[in-house]
């Protein structure tokens, strides 16, 4: 029997275990036990099988909240530098499309990624990849993106791996040529994408894309130039999702649906039927509050319209150097609360249930036997917590797969 002792278990704790399609799914003086980095029990203390020393390997006692880990589904973590001038810029009145056709936004990044080697831009991704752990993301996407040639762009995705084997996280990445136009093709949309699609079997050969991007916007690409992309991934059996209806409905989010897509992501201009053809194919809808909060838009998704249509909404940070410099997933939650009025249950089902399914992840998510485990406790006395404190350290614990990732040692 020794053998089959679990990893780990945990006592007295309220389970927030999001069992079912609505409702924290809270238990009381909960139990959670792990073996081989699978949860084997996710219940009541009392219906433990026998007294919890005999149980497994080590017991903890404890009190506070224990919920799935994080999920951060939509990130752009890996970059060099920061556009901390073009904050300044847009509080001068310049808006994003301005810096973007002046040279400015993502090509600025652009320049900085190319200028860095893979090492450097290890060590300049690493602290931000830490600072979603330590606030309870067990899981990242990190698209690429900011590269527009292919070693730029093979070099983020390598990077992107490299984070997760560092920090013992699973990073799934997405490949986001498609994402701006690079200088080297003025006025050649239609040959760089040619060039995108091109990389694309080379890099998905070396194990670095497990999904495919593009940011389909009147100063990116047009549908057609999307679509493109959408078929060369379908042919690689790679799932899509895309940056839709940011700026404008440029008809993205249906466009996204079409191709079967796991998500569409901003959404904030998406028209009724988008929301229609995205119920109709399962795509999840990514909410990103960082990027609507830095901007200071005022135009909202079309929340009503999802949650009528039963479009399952997910919550990510946007990670990134310009639009949206956000190092806490919790944090996003609590923007979607303030800026979106979404529940902290909507929140929090946003950052694990359906953030797994935006990137196709059925194994994690919830509290339940079968599943990672992948879990924060919490110090908080209810979950409503979460999406309540602006700040502040609230994870003692984060696992990924039973092992403890974070956050480090209070100082």
């Amino acid at each position: 029997m020794a053998t089959e002792r679990w990893d780990g278990l945990i006592v007295g704790p309220t389970l927030v275990t999001l069992a079912g399609d609505a409702g924290y799914g809270l238990i009381e003086d909960g139990a959670l036990g792990w073996r081989d980095g699978v949860l084997v029990h996710a219940g009541a203390r009392s219906a433990l099988p026998a007294a919890p020393e005999a149980l497994a390997a080590e017991v903890v006692q404890a009190s506070g909240c224990i919920t799935p880990g994080l999920i951060d589904c939509h990130t752009h973590l890996v970059f060099a530098g920061n556009r901390a001038a073009e904050f300044e810029l847009r509080l001068q009145g310049a808006s994003y499309e301005e810096i973007a056709r002046a040279g400015g936004g993502i090509l600025s990044s652009v320049r900085a990624v190319r200028a860095a080697d893979e090492d450097a831009l290890l060590a300049e991704s690493l602290p931000r990849a830490r600072a979603l752990v330590a606030d309870g993301a067990t899981t990242l996407e990190i698209k690429s993106g900011y590269g527009l040639d292919f070693d730029s762009e093979r070099r983020m995705l390598r990077v992107a791996r490299r984070v997760g084997e560092a920090l013992g996280i699973a990073v799934r990445t997405t490949y986001l040529a498609a994402h701006a136009l690079p200088p080297e093709y003025a006025g050649r949309a239609d040959d760089y994408i040619d060039a995108a699609i091109g990389w694309l079997p080379a890099l998905h050969a070396e194990g670095l894309v497990d999904a495919v991007d593009a940011f389909a916007e009147r100063i990116a690409f047009d549908p057609a130039q999307t679509r493109r992309v959408f078929e060369a991934a379908r042919a690689l059996g790679l799932p899509v999702k895309l940056h839709a209806d940011q700026l404008s409905d440029g008809g993205g989010a249906a466009l996204a649906a079409e191709f079967g897509g796991l998500s569409a992501d901003h959404v904030e201009h998406t028209s009724e039927a988008g929301v229609r053809a995205m119920a109709a194919a399962g795509t999840v809808a990514v909410l990103l509050p960082g990027a609507f909060h830095v901007l200071r838009e005022t135009r909202l998704p079309p929340l009503d319209a999802f949650r009528a249509a039963g479009v399952p909404m997910a919550v990510a940070t946007d990670c990134n150097p310009g639009t949206s410099p956000l190092l806490s997933l919790r944090q996003a939650m609590q923007l979607a609360c303030t800026h979106f009025r979404l529940t902290p249950e909507e929140a929090l089902r946003g950052a694990t249930v359906h953030a797994a399914r935006a990137l196709g992840l059925d194994d994690r998510g919830r509290l339940r036997p079968g599943l990672r485990a992948d879990f924060v406790h919490w110090d908080v006395r209810a979950p409503a917590e979460l999406g309540y404190w602006l700040g502040g350290r609230l994870a003692r614990g984060v696992y990924a797969g039973g092992r403890r990732i974070g956050p480090p040692p209070a100082t």
